[in-house]
């Protein structure tokens, strides 16, 4: 199960598809414009890779840090007998997951994303710190 959500990005203009999961993600997360969220992460990555573009994905540790910026804490995923932890295992309330290869904001367990990424392992997530 999921909702279909693309953090405004349609809204912004922009087309097609795009590894821009970061951008959405925090769009979606922390109530945010599309644009403003993609710029914050395409500044990040100008300084540490001369590429100024949320397009192409984001490394974990640049959105860590531009996540920080905002106040949200990671969290290592919880664990269970068996098994690994899924967006169903998330607390209660807003978080952003990291996945193999992508982020997503969860929303009461529910993926909020432009695809069902439900099933993907779930390594970490940030929440707003308190």
């Amino acid at each position: 199960m999921f909702e279909f959500n693309d953090g405004g990005r349609a809204k912004a203009g922009y087309k097609g598809s795009a590894g821009d999961c970061g951008a959405r993600a925090m769009a979606i997360a922390l109530a945010m414009d599309y644009q403003k969220a993609y710029d914050h992460i395409a500044h990040a990555n100008f300084k540490h890779h001369g590429i100024k573009s949320a397009r192409n994905g984001v490394d974990r540790h640049i959105y860590a840090n531009v996540l920080s910026v905002f106040n949200w804490l990671w969290q290592p995923a919880p664990k269970f007998e068996g098994r690994k932890a899924y967006c169903s295992d998330m607390p209660s309330g807003i978080v952003i997951a990291r996945q193999a290869g992508h982020y997503v904001a969860i929303i009461d367990g529910i993926p909020h994303d432009t695809w069902d990424c439900s099933n993907k392992m779930i390594y970490g997530y940030w929440i707003r710190k308190s």
